[in-house]
Parts: structure tokens; sequence; C-alpha cells
């Protein structure tokens, strides 16, 4: 009989305040469940039937938005396990800019269900080569679900049915508007190498008031603000850029100036107003017509543009003032004085009009076979989608929808395959890699089964969101069944369930883009495995000294 030796109690191995969790229950279970409440927080949102959730950030802003990208950036999250699938959603917002809520909820469905593997006594390595073994199927499977692609060159009905489904996830009863919106401004800009296309060149002003169906698309750049000086409207003008303050230079040190008398009195403020005037004259002598200025525009410069009869603009955002630099061809400068020929840009149409009540400047460049067409400037490569809605709120969540499908456009530019979408998709991938599971031998198959019935929650959760969670267990039986069937790989879900519940996604022009799929089913494995991997969590005391005190609550609030 061995000897067992007792441990000492009082070995010391960290510092006083630290936190040291390991084992199943403790490190394992713990980030499992933390990741499990996180993935049904944005679980209810997915889908066009998703709720809406309203959200209060630390700075007070309201976001009232079902756009989980949204979601998981304003709530601040501190869970250690749970910030992994964090990243992996922000991974898919910065590659795809769509699908970031699959990412989520996929991972925490792989988690949920190994979980009962590993209380039954599975070593988490076991469970890992499974989901991997799962997920390399599930990827090679995808490639052969391509029903279509986008066809090149695009045209404005391709562009719409591809960006239907995207849109309808966040602005259901919206897509149709939004889609003609967001597929005008993409083949506006749209470059003669399609894999050049750049999604800033498509911009968003929002302007309060009306219904969406007043939005329209603007050729060039809008700013909804009227310029600063009396010149409203100019054709055919050149164009200087300053980031700097056009005013009075500031001297640096501070000096005391004594005056004797009243000329000298007068004296002391011509010498400015000289400079000044003289520094505008040579701007309007190089033919310069209009300015866009990046900062402050001070009163006595602004006396002396109007004189010169040379419209400004302020332009207070950078990300802008460089959009509107390249849409002009014109280089940021930032000294004030005269542009040379290569510095100054060109602009055939520079007006205020009225949107809705609210003035708003345009800046854009004629197309050919315009009225006034001259032919030595190239067509504006930016659009501006000028979006109408009655609240804040409503708007931003019109701009994030619109943000999704210029998206798609980009994701769509490299890989134009597309997939049944409404979790036809998922599904079928879900029976074929539980064919593949029950054909492998070894302690792996059983995460390999796990591993398709997770997929299953895709189609599930759009039928609980749309019908309820009784008629969600229906309509997956009844897919389940046509899946069965010799080429049903396209029923997917039916969201306003006309017949059963179920239809043929193709039929119905129901598509989703197979790059965001791959993307996402390759981010939540990796997410998922990351979780399952880890056995122990170490967290130090954070860092600063004791926390400040809070204030006494009002007596009139007890």
């Amino acid at each position: 009989m061995s000897l067992k030796v007792p441990k000492a109690n009082n070995v010391e191995l960290f510092k006083n305040g630290y936190k040291h969790l390991q084992g199943l229950e403790d490190a394992v279970l713990r980030n499992i469940q933390a990741i499990s409440e996180l993935s049904d927080l944005v679980r209810t949102s997915f889908g066009p039937n998703g709720r809406n959730k309203l959200i209060i950030n630390h700075l007070g802003r309201l976001f009232v938005t079902s756009d989980a990208a949204t979601i998981i950036r304003e709530i601040e999250v501190i869970h250690p396990a749970a910030k992994l699938l964090v990243m992996a959603s922000q991974a898919q917002e910065s590659e795809m800019g769509d699908s970031t809520n699959m990412v989520i909820i996929l991972a925490g469905e792989l988690l949920k269900k190994s979980e009962n593997l590993l209380v039954m006594g599975l070593h988490p390595s076991e469970v890992i080569k499974g989901y991997e073994l799962a997920c390399a199927k599930a990827l090679a499977e995808l490639e052969s679900l391509s029903t279509s692609s986008l066809p090149s060159p695009f045209t404005r009905e391709s562009l719409i049915t591809a960006l239907k489904p995207a849109i309808a996830s966040k602005q259901y009863g919206y897509e149709d508007t939004l889609s003609s919106l967001v597929a005008e401004a993409a083949l506006v800009v749209m470059p003669k190498n399609p894999k050049n296309f750049n999604v800033d060149n498509i911009r968003v002003v929002k302007i309060m008031g009306g219904s969406l169906s007043g939005s329209k698309v603007v050729q060039g750049m809008v700013f909804g603000r009227e310029p600063e000086g009396i010149i409203k409207k100019i054709s055919g003008a050149k164009v200087a850029v300053f980031t700097c303050a056009l005013d009075v230079a500031q001297t640096e040190t501070k000096g005391t100036v004594l005056l004797k008398s009243a000329d000298e009195m007068l004296n002391f403020t011509r010498g400015e107003e000289q400079q000044l005037e003289r520094i505008f004259k040579e701007i309007a002598d190089s033919g310069i017509k209009v300015i866009i200025a990046g900062s402050s525009i001070g009163d006595l410069a602004l006396h002396y543009l109007n004189r010169f009869n040379i419209a400004v603009l302020k332009v207070l955002s950078k990300f802008d003032l460089r959009r509107v630099a390249r849409v002009v061809n014109a280089t940021p400068l930032a000294r004030v004085g005269a542009p040379t020929a290569e510095e100054a840009g060109y602009v055939d149409i520079f007006e205020t009009t009225e949107i809705g009540g609210d003035r708003v400047t345009v800046l854009r460049q004629l197309a050919s076979g315009e009225d006034g067409y001259q032919g030595h400037t190239e067509k504006t490569r930016t659009a501006t989608i000028v979006l109408r809605g009655a609240t804040a709120n409503h708007l931003d969540d019109l701009e994030r929808a619109i943000d999704d499908g210029v998206n798609v456009i980009k994701s769509l530019i490299k890989d134009p395959r597309l997939v049944p979408g409404a979790g036809a998709t998922e599904l079928e991938l879900g029976k074929r890699v539980e064919a593949y599971g029950s054909g492998m031998r070894g302690l792996a198959q059983h995460a390999v089964k796990r591993y398709a019935t997770a997929l299953e929650v895709i189609p599930r959760t759009l039928a609980e969101n749309a019908l309820g969670g009784a008629e969600g267990n229906e309509v997956l039986s009844r897919l389940w069944a046509k899946h069965e069937q010799e080429g049903g790989e396209a029923w997917g879900v039916d969201i306003e369930a006309e017949q059963d519940g179920t239809l043929l996604a193709t039929d119905f022009k129901i598509l989703d883009p197979l790059a965001a799929k791959q993307w996402a089913i390759k981010l939540a494995t990796e997410a998922a495995v990351s979780v399952l991997s880890v056995d122990s969590i170490i967290m130090s005391k954070p860092a600063g000294g004791p926390k400040v005190p809070q204030q006494a609550s009002n007596w009139d609030e007890d």
C-alpha cells in the first residue's frame, strides 16, 4: 500500500489578491456557463424576427438595435472566456461585416453540447479533436452546397437579390427600399476593376423627419450644414482644402504691447487686417472659388472670403475631410496660402439644397451625358445615401443595416458564390456531419455528432424567434424530413409560416454569401476550441489603489 504524503497548506505561489480557478468544475464549466449566457443574450436578436435590445452604455448613450456587433461593442463584457467569444465575433465583423450573431450563437451552442460530454467523463482533448474534424468536414461540404453565384459584371437586379437577405435580418419589411438604395450607390462608385471597391466610398447622411421612402442616393458628398459665407452656389470651381484654422495666426508666447496714442491703436489692428487680406487675395488670384476648412474660421477671414466671392464650407471630421479631398482631387494643406496647381482640386457643382427642412451642401462632379459636362474631370467615385426617418435611434439602426449591405457586396466581390439561406445550409451541413460521425471510430465520434446537433441551432433559432418555441420544434422536424429526401438541400424556415413553416430558399431567392458562412463556422469552432482547451484561470489583483467611495444618494430617493 502506497503512503500518501499530505500537502502543506501554507505554500504561497501568488501575491495577495490573485484568483486561481482550476479543474473541470471551477474553470471549464464556469467558462461554458458564462459563454452560454452571452450567446442566449444575442440569440433572441437573430434573424428577421429578432427582438431589439435597448442598451444604455457607460456614457449614457441609448441604442435600440438587434445588430449583434453593436450589442457586443456597447456592453462591457469582463469575463475572460466570454471575451474570447467577443473577439471572434469582432474578427467576423471586420472580415465580412455580417453573420456576427451566427458566430456567437454557434460557439455558445457548441460549448453547451460539449458540457454533457465533459460531465460524462470525456477528456477535453477528445472533444477538441472531434470538433476540429467536424469543422473540416463542414467546410468541405459547404463548398458543394453553393447553388448559384453573383453574375459579373454586376447588375442592379442581381445586387438587390444578394443584398435582401442580409438587410432583412436587420430591418425586416424595409429590405426592398434599403437594398435598392445600397445597390444604386454601389454601382455609382464601382471602379472598372471591382476588386478595388472601397466601402468608404459609400457615405450615409441621416436627416431627421419624413419617412424612409424619402431617402435617396446622391452622387458626390453631402454635408448636413450650410456654407459659412454668403456664397451658396458655384459651378465649375477650383477647390482648396485646408486642415488648419482660417484666422489670424496666434503667437506662441504672450507679449505686452504698450500703445501711446489712438493712431498707434488703429495701426496695430490694421497690420493684421492687411496681412489677412494679402493672403486671401493671393488665394483668390490663383483662381480658387471654394475653400473646405477643417478647423475654425475667424470673423475677419470670413469677411475677406465674402469680399472675394469665395465659398467656404467647414468640415470638422478629419475622416470626411480626407474623403472630400479624394472627391475633388485636392491635397489637404496645413498652412493658409495660395495652393499650387497640383494641390488645388476641381468640383463641377457646389450647391446648397434643402432636404426636408434641413439645408445641406452638395459637392459633386458631373458624369458624362449630363448638361454642362466638359470631360476634364473624372466621375466622382463617392456616393452618399441620404436617409430620412422619424427618430435618431431608427436612423442609426437603418445606417447599421446599410453598413451590413455594403460589406456583403465587398465579400461577394471576393467570392461571388451563394448558398441557400433561411437555415437550410446549416441543417444540411448538420445532416452530413452526423453521417460522417456515425462512420467514425473512437471517442471523437461523440464530439462530431454533438457538432452536428449544434449546427441545428441556426434554423431552430430562426423558427423560435418567428413562430415561438413549440411551433419551432414542429418546423424543425418537418425540415429534417424534407432534407432526408432527394434534392432537399435548400429547404429552410419560412418565418411567415404561409404553408407549414418551411420553404425552398432558392425559389424565394433567400441566398447568403458562402464566404460569410465559411468564416462564421471557422471562427465559432476556433472560439469554442480555445475555451475548451483552458483548464485554469489565473487572475491578478486589478491595478490601482482603493476604489473611490460612492456618493451617498439623495435622501429623497429612499
